[in-house]
């Protein structure tokens, strides 16, 4: 057999092998009554046995310890969890190699290259990681989301020590900053293909009652210079005065940061549209991208009781808890927001979402 047949029958074996493991998630997405995302990430994680897939999708869920969502109890370090440790290997959910190619573009991998340094995605999301119910399957949808989408960057809320060790095992494809190591706090995921950490800092709010605080990572994306930024501002009502002044924080730091980055900061904000407007709006050198985009109606809320019912929440809340801020480089920003989208917004088998904000899917020009 000469070159070109070897090269031939390659290709024969490799179209071979996707259009197996297709039909692999078709059958396990039946057998288990999922999607087939979930079905592509068991799967992946099980060098495509169908059987231990399925053992492992029907595995007992995390073991987390009781416990009670009062606000006192929220900001209560001392809360502990607990994940059970498995000696099965370390498979990433996320890396692009694992993707079951169902939809191709007929596009080769050198021309995806070129179209990637073009642009990159960046996913904020609180993912509710202090709500104990279904836990285990609201995390395998959050894996499931990552390697559906890939992006570049994710900025997390609301992220607990057993939460992140299963993103650490899980998505090994990516650099994972943490805010703090107990309690619950803030992450940073940086795909290491495409993102390069140049340093990183925490920034305590002094008078927090929610170990809230600022995380801080600048980074070189396609020779371009990003600052980026994360946190969870003081929650409720009630906390208004506090939130304000961890926002001003935030702000403060945005416009420090060095003229030649450009900064993106995503992240649960928890403001009221009421509050923005209290402090006279945002600096003018700083952009909402959600306002920045025309103000999507679709990406209007990203917590809302009247769709998601993980609270059960006995009344009507929509708002806009979850922002993107924006501050171009000085010397004229090579990164521009391009469009945004709400991520999470499917139902999972236990009939809850993967959490109970959605979050923010935005794709970025880089020009180059």
């Amino acid at each position: 057999m000469d070159v070109s047949e070897e090269l031939r029958a390659e290709e024969g074996d490799g179209g071979r092998v996707t259009a197996e493991r297709e039909q692999r998630c078709v059958e396990f997405a039946g057998i288990a009554g999922c999607d087939r995302a979930v079905a592509q990430c068991f799967l992946a994680e099980n060098d495509w046995d169908m059987e231990r897939a399925i053992n492992s999708y029907f595995e007992p869920g995390v073991d987390l310890q009781s416990q009670d969502r009062t606000s006192a109890e929220l900001g209560d370090p001392s809360v502990k969890q607990s994940m059970p440790v498995t000696s099965e290997s370390c498979i990433d959910l996320t890396n692009d190699e694992l993707l079951v190619n169902i939809a191709s573009s007929g596009q080769t991998p050198e021309t995806q290259s070129l179209e990637d340094e073009g642009h990159f995605s960046f996913l904020t999301w609180n993912i509710d990681g202090l709500d104990e119910s279904n836990l285990q399957e609201r995390a395998r949808s959050v894996c499931s989301y990552l390697a559906l989408y890939s992006p570049d960057i994710v900025l997390l809320q609301e992220v607990i020590p057993p939460y992140y060790a299963y993103l650490k095992k899980r998505a090994v494809s990516y650099t994972i900053i943490a805010g703090n190591d107990e309690g619950y706090f803030t992450a940073i995921m940086l795909k290491n293909s495409r993102v390069k950490l140049i340093s990183q800092e925490i920034v305590p709010y002094p008078n927090t009652t929610m170990m809230r605080n600022l995380l801080i990572a600048n980074v070189n994306l396609s020779g371009n210079h990003i600052c980026l930024m994360t946190s969870h501002l003081e929650s409720t009502k009630d906390h208004s005065k506090e939130r304000l002044a961890q926002l001003h924080v935030l702000l403060k730091k945005m416009q420090e940061a060095p003229l030649s980055a450009t900064v993106i900061y995503g992240g649960d904000t928890n403001l009221r549209d009421s509050e923005v407007q209290k402090i006279g709006g945002l600096p003018s050198n700083i952009l909402d991208v959600w306002e920045f985009l025309g103000k999507p109606e679709h990406c209007r809320y990203t917590w809302d009781t009247k769709v998601n019912n993980n609270l059960r929440a006995p009344y009507t809340c929509r708002l806009r808890f979850d922002r993107i801020l924006y501050r171009a480089s000085g010397d004229g920003s090579q990164v521009i927001p391009n469009s945004l989208d709400l991520v999470g917004v499917e139902k999972l088998d236990c009939g809850r979402y993967p959490s109970d904000h959605w979050g923010l899917l935005c794709d970025f020009d880089v020009v180059l």
